[in-house]
């Protein structure tokens, strides 16, 4: 039996060795990963702010001509996107 434990113990260090580091480098770049993710979530790149920004005149146009019609006005079209 003490034939076979010396060998096992002495390769279990080469065999968890990629596990050991693996865990150490996981570790070790987390806080750099969770910053990264959290500066991600707290601020807007270009397209989003874009996007955003076509979104919000949109509806304004919308409910510019959705006022107009209410209040029964004839040129109501004058709001529309010309670019379309």
């Amino acid at each position: 039996m003490r034939r076979f434990l010396f060998p096992a113990a002495a390769l279990l260090p080469m065999l968890m060795g990629g596990c050991v580091a693996k865990t150490a480098f996981n570790v070790v770049t987390f806080p750099v990963k969770a910053t990264s993710k959290a500066v991600d979530w707290t601020t807007t790149s270009q397209s989003e702010a874009d996007r955003n920004a076509g979104r919000k005149a949109r509806k304004a146009r919308e409910k510019a001509i959705k006022d107009c019609r209410k209040q029964g006005g004839t040129d109501c079209e004058r709001y529309r996107d010309d670019a379309r």
